[in-house]
């Protein structure tokens, strides 16, 4: 997508006077930056349709295993079943942790996923009881001993762990191979409403951060949960902008909303899931991988639309935040890209070319562009020293 300069989306510091014009949205961030969308950008994107992009390649995946560190979360969300009301709340113990770290290293495994619902409030007592049990104060302190057991192990920790602020992130970040969290919307939807509500503004600040951070960075949004076409359209011009600025976006996921025991509010049709992920593959530069979870999204059906990747999958852990809907086996796999007529490929949680070239492969993905200069080192030397043993280089499936 070729925005010309005085009509592309831009990102404003704190400290700019820049003035907002009558057709531009302003996309505030937490602490005072924000992000300008001009209209004629999004209307734009708007017009993009599924022919408009060409099918990638190749399609990718990581095999992991998906680790709850805690199902206690500040939010509300009308459509996820992830969050338990206080009391029922649980943490994993270390010995737990190592358990499934372990049966993911077993089954060839490459990725520890942890998440955990945004910073639980002082509804959740037991939990603060059991971190200080614990010798924690803080579930991020509890985290960062998490990705010490998953690296002790074995595996790449990938963390999604919500809204972060900076002293939060960089306490984690180095023990992580890339990171992530979903923006959803940068719209005010009903499905977020209450007295804990997601705010768009911070979840902006969260992938700001990483970028400042230099952190290989996961982000996406949701379709179906009170949005229309143009907050998709902003959403995803958002995301580019941040990128723009600071090179840290790894892949986008376009994730539709599913039925379940909390959600009634129905799901994006087909069309409407077709037309985003060929607008994020519009809007985002080709080295972003797009991807569609293949247990949520009719992956077949949208192949054709730009996706390149496929997601976390595991072949040992269920899908903690949508446990009704199974994580697909390998062989589902290949016969989506079989279908495609492409090659399949393994990947690490974090995108090759984040990595230093001594650590790259060319064999494996071919020629891998460098990252834009971020605000700090995009793998730590903790991570890099990780992947100094074998942690088995993905090939064509």
């Amino acid at each position: 997508m070729n925005l010309r300069s005085d009509t592309a989306p831009r990102y404003v510091s704190r400290d700019s006077d820049t003035p907002v014009s009558p057709d531009e949205t302003w996309l505030g961030i937490d602490g005072g930056d924000g992000i300008v969308v001009t209209d004629s950008s999004v209307e734009s994107l708007l017009s993009v349709t599924p022919s408009a992009v060409e099918p990638a390649g190749e399609l990718s995946f990581a095999r992991n295993v998906f680790i709850p560190l805690t199902t206690a979360c500040r939010y509300t969300c009308t459509y996820c079943t992830y969050f338990d009301p206080p009391g029922e709340a649980t943490l994993l113990s270390p010995d737990e942790i190592r358990d499934i770290v372990t049966t993911g290293v077993d089954a060839g495994c490459t990725e520890a996923l942890f998440t955990f619902g945004d910073d639980p409030d002082d509804r959740y007592t037991a939990l603060y009881d059991q971190l200080d049990e614990l010798g924690h104060n803080s579930i991020h302190s509890y985290l960062a001993e998490a990705c010490e057991i998953a690296l002790a192990e074995g595996l790449l920790p990938h963390a999604n762990p919500g809204d972060q602020t900076r002293d939060q992130m960089e306490q984690v970040a180095h023990l992580n191979a890339s990171m992530g969290v979903m923006l959803e919307t940068t719209a005010e939807v009903g499905a977020h409403s209450g007295p804990r509500k997601k705010s768009p503004a911070q979840r902006l600040a969260t992938i700001r951060t990483a970028g400042e951070l230099g952190v290989p960075f996961t982000t996406g949004i949701l379709v179906g949960i009170g949005e229309d076409s143009r907050d998709r359209a902003e959403s995803l011009l958002a995301i580019r902008t941040l990128h723009e600025e600071f090179g840290h976006i790894q892949e986008i996921i376009v994730q539709p909303v599913v039925e379940n025991e909390r959600w009634r509010g129905g799901e994006p049709s087909l069309e409407t899931l077709r037309q985003t992920v060929a607008m994020a593959r519009i809007a985002l530069p080709e080295t972003v991988s797009i991807q569609v979870p293949p247990n949520l999204a009719p992956a077949r059906e949208v192949v054709d639309c730009g996706i390149d990747d496929l997601g976390g999958v595991s072949p040992v852990t269920t899908d903690h935040i949508n446990p009704d809907y199974e994580w697909p086996a390998l062989q589902e796999l290949r016969d989506i890209a079989a279908g495609a007529s492409v090659p399949l490929r393994e990947r690490l949680p974090v995108y090759e070319r984040y990595l230093p070239a001594a650590y790259r492969d060319e064999s494996w993905s071919g020629t891998a562009a460098e990252p834009p200069v971020g605000g700090g080192e995009w793998v730590s030397e903790r991570i890099l020293s990780a992947l100094e043993d074998d942690f088995g280089r993905g090939s064509s499936l």
